[in-house]
């Protein structure tokens, strides 16, 4: 008998073996490597892997004016990327056909679900579905990849997981494709230009939200108010307890009041509160503490997570679990972390019960974020970071409560009353157990004052205004969206990562820009359908009732159809408006300057690849300046020149978008070494940001170039071939 593991990762793949086995066979096919046992009973297994998804949805006919009829095709024939998809795929084909039985071993998840069931259906044909079995896993320790081995059930009982995540995979290729070539038509046929546009199922509705928080700050009107304070002696500092005086003429009198009057201290209020336990991570808000903490963004974490559970460290990230159930061995976790010094000297401080304190939310899959005990042997120093916040915070789950003590001090400054208020930690408990936690928690020193004393006041007077609303940042965009049931908390962070791919956002603090405004106004003016979060929710909750067996796959991509047929009517009905509008857009998206001949200075994308800034009166003029890869066109100017400059290259740095002026007014030497193997024009030596380089005199309608030890290596070589 022959049996086919097959899991999602490579390394997946190696723990998989090394856990069932002693000493497996490592070999390898097409470079692809897979493991080989054999079992006392003479049965032998092969654990091979995918690469994460090995199909993609394609459209049966690209010529259909609606996209509706998909198919399924190796990930290769879509991305040519991915080539190296191809050998994968060959070596599951290869010894799926010698197997009597097939176990699915991808992540436990609607994703996991849909890469392994793809893999047997389409490599191994129909028939190995009946002979499949799940393991279901929450972390890589050799412990749970036995167990969830010896439990392995069959694969049938997932069907509706697999309908679920293959629905969601059609309705977003469905919308996705359909609307953006509909956008993208309308733009050509009113303007005989090519412009790809995109819009999503989720990624539309997200970018509406930052819109509408753009929309309310630029619309918000500052107010003027006053803050009256007074500073007392040993850096205190009281406010008034009117807080934002909006009325002039009051805070004056206020001030008035107060000329040249002591501060009498008239009530002191002391009072003592708990502080509570945290709760265990799960994907959401490890995402929201790794960006308070480290600045890293939700798609970084989650990658860095992902990265920590496939090496064995931590549990399964993808889960939206605030609990932590004893079968996980969680003393013996501990006693396991207890053998690194760091961990501890913590760990020692915990007293019996062991017992964590768990939060409400709750996930069918997959426990709450924590460290599996096994100890990391070399992490990056940001992989570090993200091992070190989940393991604190696990921790910190079976630690005492700690208690905060304030103080609230009333005082009278010439019959006005102002306050001011300290807080400090009164019982480390469980803030002693985490450190980035502890740091973020006010320990103040308490002043040494009493009711009934009097301090010499300095009063004055803060004139300040309103402020708009704050802008979304990465993290807290997550939030809004789990908040709102948009997405799930594997899609959130690659859906905002999509909205800076396409350039409709930027900034850290997040910035729509002025195609992301004007396609989102443009949509809601003629299909409000298309941005509507109300109807993405309504999936969202489908996709869920079909993994519960409420709803089949093809009802709801039959609606997802209907739904379409009635955005896509409202495009071709206002075809005009709206590819007017977008191409205006994205006209105005591409402008950062004014060329000397009066026009506008775009970017421009090459046919070649990479991009370049030209005049919008091409041919006219044909004033051009090249863009090194990855620069980024600022809104700031050149102070010599009034071009604007640009951020590129690693560190990042700034120049001028002239070269000639960022490098002194140095030009190119203009002298011709040969000829271009592209388009036969000269090549000569250009002066660039890097130095001298080799350029063809064609450019930019030829964007060949070489650095100069290339260039007379390559000569070299054909002199002595001659």
């Amino acid at each position: 008998m022959s049996e086919l593991i097959i899991c999602e990762k490579p390394k997946v793949a190696e723990k998989v073996a090394k856990a069932l086995s002693v000493s497996p066979t490592k070999n390898s096919y097409k470079r692809v490597p897979y493991y080989e046992m054999i079992k006392e009973n003479g049965e032998k297994t092969i654990v091979v892997s995918a690469v994460g998804h090995l199909f993609s949805l394609k459209a049966k006919n690209k010529k259909d004016n609606r996209l509706y009829d998909v198919e399924w095709v190796p990930l290769y024939e879509t991305d040519k990327s991915k080539k190296y998809v191809k050998n994968y795929i060959d070596a599951i084909k290869k010894f799926s056909k010698d197997a009597d039985r097939f176990i699915h071993a991808c992540d436990y998840d609607t994703e996991g679900t849909l890469i392994g069931y793809n893999a047997l259906k389409y490599l191994c044909g129909n028939e190995s579905i009946d002979k499949s079995f799940r393991m279901k896993f929450s972390a890589l320790t050799k412990k749970d990849i036995i167990e969830a081995y010896s439990k392995a059930y069959p694969l049938k009982n997932d069907q509706s997981w697999a309908d679920s995540g293959e629905a969601r995979h059609v309705l977003d290729y469905l919308f996705g494709v359909n609307i953006s070539k509909a956008m993208t038509d309308s733009v050509l046929k009113v303007t005989n230009r090519y412009v790809q546009l995109s819009a999503g199922r989720v990624q539309t509705p997200t970018l509406a939200i930052l819109e509408e928080r753009e929309k309310e700050i630029r619309d918000f009107v500052p107010e003027p108010f006053w803050v009256i304070k007074a500073k007392l002696k040993k850096g205190i500092i009281a406010e008034h307890k009117k807080g934002k005086i909006f009325d002039k003429k009051e805070a004056e009198k206020i001030l008035e009041n107060c000329k040249d009057k002591d501060a009498l201290v008239t009530k002191i209020t002391t009072r003592k509160s708990k502080k509570s336990l945290p709760v265990p991570f799960e994907l959401g808000t490890l995402q929201s503490e790794a960006y308070a903490q480290f600045g890293f963004t939700p798609r970084k974490t989650q990658q860095l997570a992902q990265n920590l559970y496939v090496e064995g460290y931590t549990s399964y990230p993808r889960t939206s679990s605030q609990k932590l159930p004893e079968n996980l061995g969680l003393s013996n976790i501990l006693e396991q972390l207890s053998q690194n010094p760091k961990f501890s000297d913590k760990i020692q401080q915990l007293k019996e019960p062991l017992k964590p304190n768990e939060g409400k939310k709750t996930d069918e899959a997959h426990p709450a974020i924590h460290p599996t005990g096994t100890l990391p042997k070399e992490l990056s120093a940001d992989a570090q970071k993200i091992y070190d916040l989940i393991t604190y915070r696990f921790i910190s789950l079976f630690g005492e409560e700690a208690e905060m003590e304030s103080i609230k001090v009333n005082l009278d400054i010439g019959g006005e009353e102002f306050n001011f208020s300290r807080q400090r930690i009164s019982k480390e408990g469980w803030l002693a157990l985490d450190p980035y936690q502890y740091r973020k928690v006010k320990n103040e020193e308490f002043p040494d004052i009493k009711e009934g004393e009097k301090t010499k006041a300095k009063v004055l007077s803060e004139e300040k205004e309103t402020k708009p609303p704050a802008r979304y940042n990465q993290a807290s965009i997550i939030r809004e969206l789990e908040k709102r049931g948009l997405g799930t908390k594997s899609t959130r962070a690659n859906i905002v990562s999509i909205l800076y791919t396409r350039k409709y956002v930027e900034g850290k603090q997040i910035t729509v820009n002025e195609l992301g405004q004007r396609m989102i106004n443009t949509l809601n003016k003629y299909s409000k359908r298309i941005t509507s979060e109300k109807m993405t929710r309504e999936f969202e909750e489908d996709l869920e009732e079909i993994k519960n067996e409420k709803l089949t796959e093809n009802t709801v991509v039959s609606e997802a159809k209907s739904e379409l047929d009635s955005i896509l009517n409202s495009i071709e009905d206002n075809r005009d408006n709206i590819g007017k509008e977008l191409y205006s857009a994205y006209e105005q998206s591409r402008i950062v300057g004014e060329c000397n001949c009066g026009g506008n200075l775009i970017i421009i994308s090459s046919p070649k690849g990479g991009n370049f800034v030209g005049c919008s009166n091409y041919p006219d003029c044909k004033k051009t300046y090249s863009l090194p890869a990855g620069a980024n066109v600022l809104k700031t100017t050149c102070e010599k020149c009034g071009l604007p400059l640009i951020s590129y290259g690693k560190p990042r740095q700034r120049a001028c978008l002239d070269f000639e002026c960022a490098n002194g007014g140095q030009k190119s030497t203009n002298d011709v070494v040969g000829k271009c193997p592209d388009c036969g024009n000269d090549l000569i030596k250009r002066m660039g940001r890097y130095g001298e380089f080799i350029g063809c005199t064609g450019f930019p309608k030829c964007r060949f170039t070489s650095s100069i030890a290339d260039f007379e290596k390559s000569q070299k070589e054909e002199e002595a071939k001659e």
